[in-house]
């Protein structure tokens, strides 16, 4: 999982845009319910009026208030009113603009009660019909006339037992829900503004105008920063993808044969494609899901105490109830997600090989076999995708069912708080929004606990190459190559065992090979003759001894410059996408059109080149499948030959030619190599005959060296070879010309290697 923020972390300045602009967006989508809420409660069921405090009454009004208002608070609320008789019909007071908020929350407390007392008095009902008699009974019938009315009564009361009157009443109305005083104060307050001549029509399409269109600025806020967030977090993945991608292939290309040998081609091909591509969608999901789920869970919760804490448990329920469905998701399909990316590596693996040797399948007729070996590997990836599918779709109607029971839970609730005058109905309202949104973040990090497991493992694999330590690598302070002993060649006592195995592969090989002359290896299969020649390029490093190009150790001069002076010509011929010109010039692109023709014709390339219409601009499909083994070989050959190296080395390259072309190219060779040092690996003698160096290789030791003639001498396993190959004829002329070689130079000083066939 950290592999995954490592990699989005590169672009902080992203990410820190990204984050505040998800604080935007959340913002917008958290205030939407709030000012739903209003609409309901303040703009359909109190007509717009927001304040618990009329901005406006009439003195009237005003008189009668502070009838049941205490003495010592009565100036207080004068004192936040000025008196004006030009605005309405009527004497009047009106609000001072002065007035803070905190003082309009501390008139609210003290006329609250006092509004309700004077709404129902107003109103006329049962109830304070009973007082008012009951009033009337207790006063002196002198002084009670039939017009009298409550409040007239309340005035000729003394102030003590008006006061005692007054705090019963209060007593009495603290035990009512708070939401029933607020909406005895809103009905109050339109009340007087109705005797005022006020509009209320008017103030209420005023507020629900300007609230709906607060809602809309907000809805296309929260589009904007959606919009971005989803732009900035696209580019954030495509530039990690983009960048993951590049460190990738850098590291495989200097990867050497130990390295591939550990990953598969199949597999790092998936993992360059199908794995950075899980984690260029995950890290766009992260960004857009799993950071703004958390803001808008939080959110949402801080939004839900704010509006009803009584059915906050509800919220609590919701969160246990989605956990519990998460852990169970992640106990059942976490170990399917390791599994996931090793099948799909293994569809890639016989799917190329499928591919790659179709032509040997067909011969062979094996099409049903390998039909159902693709099929046995095809049907154990869906089977896993459709275990993941299923928990999938499992997870959908259980979040769902979740969602659907809170809201029932809720507008249970509800109802009941409603009805008992501790809530609104836009308060409800709000509370399933706040609830819903809540429950959607859960659900959005649900859904992403399914594609995050799998983009974690295909992190780590992708990071596992990243991480992996090449065996080969420059040394800290690299050699240069002495100019005075160029292209010569030095094997000293080389043992080579690969990584890994028990028994070394190559043993104590020693010999030397020169500019201008030609060491031929030859030898059975499996005796280690590419593994000799490869250790020259350094694809794997000597266990013991040393090789020394112009008299420096390869090991010590970087690994550019060593293969710079080497002519590579691969067992396998290798060409690329492009052109015949583009193969030709691989390993000298500044190098001129005569260059590239002689190396063709070196390479007795030009006859099959000149046959085509466009000539050297014939096109080479991918790995040279539209050309024959042989033309293959020969366009190999003129690869190198164009490049100039002191070096040629030929592994078994030879191997499509006919005769005639082999002789040829041979005869071409040798002259434009005749100042190089040239080894040639070979399994046909002709191939080496006239070699002025022929080392025998049998099981990985040095069987013998000298010429072709000396080796017939001297070798068994020369001689064993031979046999298997050239006629009588032949082999009486080689020993005729040892004989008299020997004959000729009684003291030959060439080394006789020990026979250890």
């Amino acid at each position: 999982m950290k592999n995954l923020f490592k990699y989005a972390a590169v672009h902080w300045k992203s990410l820190f845009a990204i984050i505040v602009i998800l604080f935007v967006q959340a913002y917008c989508d958290l205030s939407l319910p709030a000012y739903t809420s209003d609409i309901v409660n303040v703009g359909i069921q109190q007509g717009g009026i927001e304040d618990q405090v009329p901005e406006a009454i009439s003195s009237e009004e005003m008189d009668r208030l502070l009838l049941f208002v205490p003495e010592e608070d009565q100036q207080t609320i004068l004192d936040a009113y000025e008196e004006d008789s030009e605005t309405y019909d009527v004497e009047a007071y009106v609000l001072k603009a002065s007035v803070s908020d905190e003082e309009v929350g501390e008139l609210s407390n003290l006329l609250s009660g006092p509004m309700m007392l004077t709404a129902g008095f107003e109103s006329g009902s049962e109830m304070t019909q009973q007082i008012e008699d009951q009033l009337k009974a207790n006063m002196p019938a002198q002084l009670v006339t039939e017009d009298m009315d409550i409040f007239g009564i309340m005035e000729m009361l003394p102030a003590e037992q008006r006061a005692m009157m007054v705090e019963e009443m209060e007593n009495q109305l603290d035990e009512m829900p708070d939401t029933i005083l607020e909406q005895a104060a809103v009905s109050y307050v339109r009340s007087a503004y109705e005797n005022l001549g006020m509009d209320m029509d008017d103030m209420q399409i005023h507020y629900l105008v300007t609230t709906g269109g607060k809602m809309v600025g907000l809805a296309f806020l929260g589009m904007a920063a959606s919009v971005m967030v989803g732009f900035l977090a696209s580019r954030v993945g495509a530039a990690t993808g983009r960048d993951l991608r590049n460190k990738v292939f850098h590291k495989v290309v200097g990867f050497s044969n130990n390295e591939f040998d550990h990953f598969s081609t199949a597999s790092l091909i998936t993992r360059s494609t199908n794995d950075i591509q899980q984690i260029q969608l995950i890290i766009v999901m992260l960004l857009r899901i799993v950071l703004y789920a958390p803001i808008l869970a939080i959110g949402g919760v801080v939004q839900v105490f704010q509006t009803n804490v009584s059915m906050s448990w509800i919220i609590a329920l919701a969160v246990v109830l989605i956990a519990m469905v998460i852990l169970v998701l992640f106990v059942v399909a976490m170990p399917k997600f390791k599994i996931l990316q090793t099948l799909v590596d293994k569809v890639n693996l016989v799917t190329r090989e499928i591919l790659t040797g179709l032509s040997v399948i067909r011969a062979f007729s094996t099409q049903k076999y390998e039909e159902e070996r693709f099929d046995d590997a095809n049907r154990a990836l869906t089977r896993t995708n459709l275990f993941v599918n299923r928990a999938m779709t499992f997870m959908m109607p259980v979040m769902m069912l979740v969602m659907n029971g809170i809201s029932v839970l809720i507008m249970w609730t509800g109802a009941h708080g409603i009805d008992n005058g501790q809530m609104q109905v836009g308060d409800m309202m709000a509370f399933i929004q706040y609830t819903m949104q809540i429950i959607m973040g859960f659900l959005m990090l649900c859904m992403l606990s399914i594609m995050l497991p799998r983009a974690a493992v295909a992190a780590d694999r992708v990071q596992e190459v990243l991480d992996s330590q090449t065996v080969i690598h420059d040394p800290e302070k690299p050699e240069t190559f002495k100019k005075e002993d160029k292209g010569l060649l030095r094997f000293e006592h080389v043992s080579f065992r690969y990584p890994g195995a028990d028994e070394n592969v190559l043993h104590d090989i020693t010999f030397t090979a020169k500019p201008g002359e030609t060491t031929a290896i030859i030898g059975s299969t499996g005796s280690g003759k590419s593994t000799l020649v490869n250790l020259i390029p350094r694809f794997y490093d000597v266990t013991e001894g040393s090789i020394t190009l112009d008299g420096v150790d390869v090991r010590n001069v970087n690994q550019h410059e060593l293969r710079d002076k080497l002519g590579y010509v691969p067992q396998k011929g290798i060409l690329f996408s492009g052109d015949i010109a583009s193969n030709i010039m691989f390993g000298n692109s500044r190098g001129s059109e005569a260059e590239m023709v002689e190396a063709a014709e070196i390479a007795q390339a030009t006859e099959f080149i000149d046959n085509k219409p466009d000539g050297y601009h014939s096109p080479i499909s991918q790995g040279g499948t539209n050309v024959s083994g042989g033309q293959k070989q020969r366009l190999s050959i003129a690869r190198a030959v164009a490049k100039h190296p002191e070096v040629f080395i030929f592994d078994d390259s030879f191997s499509a030619l006919d005769f005639k072309t082999d002789v040829t190219l041979r005869k071409a060779l040798r002259k434009k190599t005749k100042d190089s040092t040239v080894l040639i690996v070979a399994q046909r003698i002709s191939t080496i005959m006239n070699a002025e160096q022929i080392i025998v290789l049998d099981e990985g030791h040095i069987a013998g060296i000298g010429t072709h003639s000396e080796l017939l001498k001297k070798c068994e396993v020369y001689q064993q070879i031979a046999a298997s190959q050239l006629s009588e004829a032949e082999l009486k002329a080689g020993r005729k010309d040892a004989e008299e070689q020997t004959a000729a130079n009684p003291s030959d000083s060439r080394e006789e290697v020990p026979n250890h066939a």
